[in-house]
């Protein structure tokens, strides 16, 4: 089961940039300002920016998908001939996070946070 696209992530080559250009994009501070991962919440949508998107294969903004078991659903859209970009990692916390794309070059991240 899949609770929708709450998050987009971005992948950027210069962090600092693209934090001040969000900053005053979305009207916001960031919530996560570290090297690592910049990020932003704004009417209910996550907006991530990650330095290491682009040696991970993210190629432009990806959406991912809050689902309730990442494996089953990584294992199905592979099954469906997806093919994995970002192995299933445990980025924090508990919370997983992969990433696929399709036969037409579409790219999808997959994210299960830990049951409480």
């Amino acid at each position: 089961m899949t609770a929708g696209v709450k998050t987009i992530i971005y992948p950027v080559k210069d962090i600092e940039k693209a934090k001040a250009l969000f900053t005053v994009l979305l009207g916001v501070e960031p919530y996560v300002d570290e090297p690592y991962y910049v990020g932003f919440k704004d009417a209910g949508q996550d907006v991530g920016l990650d330095p290491n998107g682009h040696s991970k294969g993210l190629t432009g903004p990806v959406p991912f998908w809050h689902v309730d078991d990442i494996r089953a659903t990584l294992s199905a859209l592979v099954d469906a001939g997806a093919e994995v970009l970002q192995e299933l990692q445990d980025v924090g916390n508990g919370r997983m996070v992969a990433s696929v794309k399709d036969a037409e070059g579409n790219q999808y991240g997959l994210i299960e946070d830990p049951t409480t």
